[in-house]
């Protein structure tokens, strides 16, 4: 028959599935083709909004800078590249999963190693709300009339995902790897058939083809540097197709040995099918003439603008290339771009529980964040993951245009620094080498890495300043909090080991123990903390009362003498009718008078079955041990006298421990009689 305990396991059991042993770590390893969906999941679904991003930011000018989008297209392609090429060093240097934490905080110091902590940190919880945000969009654009539960829908989404992961890393792994795969193929098929289509003759249109633009007060002609500044900020809102990258780095101990040559070929797979993917889509979307603005009644024709959304690029262009929104082709295309979407923020809730449990055991994060769960999941992290994703949905109502703009500063950050790290890296590393094959590799390394470093540098500072005003600066805030909360859990870490050092004071006996026994009635709780107490054998022993009722206390007083009990009674008063503070005063005064004596309060605790059985019992001895902890000298033993709801009505009372009330009357005076107290 299922215990109390098993009842309450019963949600948990359902939600995790069996709990797995420690030693079987291994078989949660990842394979090369499991690896791909669950690290690059996001910037593969980057491809998704990356265009869109660019068109955002152009059509704010109309349709006359249009033209700026298959360039500012091959620059995001470009630094794709690089920064993929510059990550298979990182993973071959350092794959102990620290990523450009670790990298940072080796080569550049704790300093920089913080900042780059604190940008990743952000970036994940940015990469879930954003992804999540997205893939809601995708499904809003194929049903439209689900646009009024947004939030609710993003929200849910966010709760399913950090339940699968919750079961581990392998089984989400198997959940999530067919919908990334179905994505891949899906958006393939799309490119190939529409650029087959164009070349045969049969030109795409998208729905907002027809459309015309208005352009924003002061877009309409731009020259010189104001033009310049323009197309930077649309390359910008284009670089979120890298988001993600750095999550396989972070993730090296998640793979199959040989872990490092495994983590680079997937990060090469990972970049050459994003790189495509983001080029065909681009392509496609200005060979099918596809207009999106961030206002959707700047679309001079869109006659439902105040009522319905705008239908994502990749909605437009599934529609355009398969032969409109009833084809099972679109609906094909808009359910796996809203599940891989959804599921881009699996990389985060695997990258951000394995750098916050890498923090933890350098301890500037909670240790709990270092502590695998039942699924040998770092279970902590995802939740906390989780929480802070949703508060950001709720706060910026699941809106993709508003949340972007808080998006990549803090990958782009931790991208600079570790970049740098890693030609300080590969300096060190020529000063030690003599081989000139091997030093050769060294340098090519280095030049990689600094080709990466300086191009993701500017790009940082394009980011920065082309958005800030848009938002971004609440990340610039955020990463600066998080540091200090970081510095502050490691000084307090750091405190605590040094007050722990073994010293000499701290193997000294004390000079004598006195047991203090709190009573509030003759039963049998007392009776069983009084011969627990006098089986530790003290050198002294108080049985303590407060009087907050003379009456109540003159009846304990015959109640005491009634039933023989071998030790004398002490009355502390109460005038303000208050437990906590005499019985604290007390103890006090024993430590004063005797400071090497150790005060041992026993506190009798009854053990309910139900929880709201706590709010009947047990207040006085909480508040009583929450004071009586912070008194140097002073131990608390909690002395249990278990309820029949806790154990069952057949195993309660005197049965249930053993001992009858006459027994432990007799136990109390046959000890007294042994050695009485003075």
């Amino acid at each position: 028959m299922p215990t109390l305990s098993d009842l309450g396991q019963l949600p948990k059991r359902l939600v995790l599935g069996r709990p797995l042993r420690s030693d079987r770590v291994g078989e949660s390893l990842l394979p090369k083709r499991l690896a791909l969906p669950i690290f690059a999941s996001d910037p593969l679904s980057s491809v998704a909004y990356a265009t869109q991003e660019i068109l955002i930011v152009l059509t704010l000018a109309g349709t006359a800078f249009l033209y700026l989008a298959p360039w500012l297209a091959v620059c995001v392609v470009l630094l794709l590249v690089t920064v993929v090429l510059s990550y298979r060093q990182v993973v071959h240097a350092y794959p102990s999963g620290g990523g450009d934490y670790e990298v940072a905080m080796k080569n550049h110091g704790q300093f920089a190693g913080l900042v780059v902590a604190s940008a990743l940190l952000v970036d994940y919880v940015m990469t879930v709300a954003v992804s999540v945000s997205a893939g809601t969009d995708n499904i809003i654009s194929a049903f439209p009339s689900l646009n009024e539960h947004r939030i609710l829908i993003a929200v849910g989404l966010v709760a399913v995902l950090a339940a699968g992961n919750l079961r581990g890393v392998r089984e989400s792994g198997r959940t999530f790897a067919l919908p990334t795969y179905l994505f891949i193929s899906g958006i393939m098929l799309m490119i190939v058939t529409g650029l087959l289509r164009h070349f045969l003759g049969e030109p795409l249109v998208a729905e907002s083809a027809g459309y015309s633009i208005t352009p924003e007060p002061g877009y309409g002609s731009l020259t010189g540097l104001a033009l310049v500044f323009f197309a930077l900020r649309a390359f910008a809102s284009g670089c979120t197709a890298l988001t993600g990258v750095e999550a396989i780095a972070n993730g090296v101990p998640a793979f199959k040995p040989p872990k490092s040559r495994n983590a680079a070929t997937t990060l090469a797979l990972m970049g050459g099918i994003a790189a495509t993917m983001f080029s065909g889509v681009t392509a496609l979307a200005l060979l099918a003439d596809v207009k999106y603005t961030e206002f959707p009644c700047d679309l001079e024709g869109f006659t439902a603008c105040e009522t319905e959304p705008q239908r994502t690029v990749i909605a437009q262009l599934a529609a355009a290339t398969f032969g409109g929104e009833t084809s099972v082709g679109f609906f094909y295309v808009q359910a796996a771009t809203a599940l891989v979407l959804i599921l881009a923020a699996n990389t985060a809730f695997n990258g951000f529980p394995l750098l916050g449990s890498v923090l933890a055991q350098d301890r500037f994060m909670p240790r709990q964040l270092h502590t695998r769960g039942d699924k040998l999941a770092f279970s902590n992290g995802i939740l906390l993951l989780a929480g802070f994703a949703a508060l950001l949905i709720v706060a910026f109502d699941a809106d993709v245009s508003q949340l972007i703009q808080l998006y990549i500063i803090g990958v782009f950050t931790s991208f600079s620094i570790g970049q740098w790290g890693m030609v300080r890296h590969w300096r060190r590393e020529l000063a030690a080498e003599r081989d000139p094959v091997v030093r050769g590799r060294m340098r090519r390394s280095q030049l990689i890495n600094t080709v990466g470093g300086s191009l993701t540098t500017v790009v940082l500072v394009i980011i920065v300043v082309t958005k800030f005003t848009r938002g971004a600066w609440l990340v610039l805030v955020a990463m600066p909090i998080l540091f200090a909360l970081m510095r502050s859990i490691n000084r307090h870490y750091r405190h605590v080991a040094e007050q722990m050092v073994p010293d000499t004071d701290a193997r000294l006996l004390p000079s004598k123990v006195h047991a203090v026994v709190l009573v509030s009635k003759v039963h049998k709780p007392t009776l069983r903390a009084l011969a627990f107490a006098r089986a530790t054998r003290p050198d002294q022993l108080t049985a303590l009362t407060v009087n907050v009722d003379d009456a109540e206390t003159r009846e304990l007083q015959n109640d005491w003498q009634r039933y023989d009990v071998p030790v004398p009674l002490t009355v502390v008063e109460s005038p303000y009718r208050e437990i906590t503070r005499p019985v604290v005063d007390y103890v006090k005064t024993i430590r004063r008078d005797s400071p090497r004596e150790l005060v041992v309060v026993f506190v009798p605790q009854y053990v309910v079955g139900h929880w709201w059985e706590n709010l009947l019992h047990n207040q006085s001895a909480l508040r009583l041990r929450a004071r009586l902890q912070f008194q140097p000298g002073v131990m608390i033993t909690s002395v249990p006298w278990q309820l029949a709801s806790s154990i069952g009505r057949e195993d309660a009372g005197g049965r249930g421990t053993g001992v009858s009330p006459g027994d432990l009357r007799r136990g109390l005076t046959e000890e007294s009689a042994e050695t009485p107290y003075g």
